[in-house]
């Protein structure tokens, strides 16, 4: 009986927690304030910034952009349960859920801070992976012809998405050519016709895309469809935040047109202000995520038709780079760099 081992007390606190699971939220949490010190060190300075200052505003920009990444990662955990990993790509949404929020705290003129609700949010749904136990994943229901209509109307909406971003680019040769440009395509999808059916085809695609995100998060899923699950789930809520911020906030509540100037948050832009530094990553991120899951359907349509899987995945990896320099280049637009 001397050598008799000690009874495990851990069992009368009940399961231990998975800090791993509390990652995302926890990095989401640390979100908003890594935007106010990005911003606090770029409005402190004279004309001419520091190396100090700019190396430093750059590290807790790129922090902010790690965020959506480090839940990605945590997806891809092949032993995390269904409500775990829904976190974690709930988690990748944190750019455009942030401006998400705040545009609704302007529509119902809430007396309370963004970050004090965000917050509160999120700390109320870190709880839920913890609560809800490691349930088994369950089958669900077949998702191909979902999957396939999801696809089709993707293909349909990439006549409007690429003339939106090449629309866009043009912003680098100055906000009268991205007008010139914008006024041409206005004339099909602002149209008595051309608006509604795009905004139920947008909304259609939430709808499906969240349906097919759900199921495949029961299960674990490889790199790439969990990339794909990620992209498709940052969109989705980027897309609905979206057209509130277009049709609600910007033409019925303010009363603007939903121009260049609106785009970039004028006059402030959207470096130098506290409010429209979020708008930064959640471009960014928007278009970088459009096109990689484009990307990401298409390698699963080619691996469907007998390609090889490796020509598939460097073909994967070349839309990656493309998807980032593009979004970069629209960003770098926004904030002023034009071309000559």
């Amino acid at each position: 009986m001397a050598f008799a081992q000690p009874p495990d007390r851990s069992a009368a606190f009940g399961p231990r927690l998975d800090y791993l699971a509390l990652t995302p939220a926890a990095a989401a949490v640390c979100y908003p304030f890594l935007l106010r010190a990005f911003h606090a060190l770029v409005v402190t300075q004279a004309a001419t910034p520091s190396p100090f200052a700019i190396a430093g505003a750059t590290l807790i920009l790129a922090m902010a952009f790690v965020v959506p990444f480090l839940a990605f990662a945590l997806a891809c955990r092949p032993d995390a349960d269904p409500v775990t990993r829904r976190l974690a790509y709930a988690g990748v949404a944190t750019p455009t859920l942030f401006v998400f929020l705040g545009v609704v705290q302007v529509l119902i003129h809430s007396p309370f801070p963004d970050e004090l609700v965000w917050c509160a949010l999120w700390l109320t749904i870190a709880i839920w992976p913890q609560t809800a136990g490691n349930r088994a994943a369950a089958t669900g229901p077949t998702v191909g012809r979902w999957r396939i209509v999801h696809g089709i109307t993707a293909g349909v909406l990439c006549l409007y998405v690429a003339f939106h971003l090449a629309n866009h680019l043009f912003g680098l040769i100055g906000p009268d050519a991205h007008a010139a440009v914008m006024k041409i395509g206005r004339l099909v999808y602002r149209s008595g016709v051309g608006e509604p059916l795009l905004v139920v085809a947008m909304l259609f695609q939430i709808g499906t895309g969240l349906f097919l995100a759900w199921h495949w998060s029961a299960v674990p899923q490889g790199f790439h469809r969990t990339f794909q699950v990620a992209s498709g789930a940052y969109l989705s809520v980027y897309i609905l935040g979206h057209m509130n911020s277009v049709f609600i906030y910007a033409r019925r509540f303010l009363g603007i047109p939903t121009d260049w100037n609106f785009a970039i948050g004028a006059p402030s832009g959207l470096i130098h202000d506290a409010w429209n530094i979020r708008l930064l990553p959640h471009y960014a991120l928007g278009v970088f995520f459009v096109l990689s899951h484009l990307a990401s359907g298409l390698r699963m349509v080619l691996i469907a038709h007998g390609v090889d899987r490796f020509a598939a995945n460097r073909l994967w990896g070349a839309g990656i780079a493309i998807s980032a320099l593009i979004s970069a280049a629209i960003l770098a637009g926004m904030c002023g760099i034009r071309i000559s």
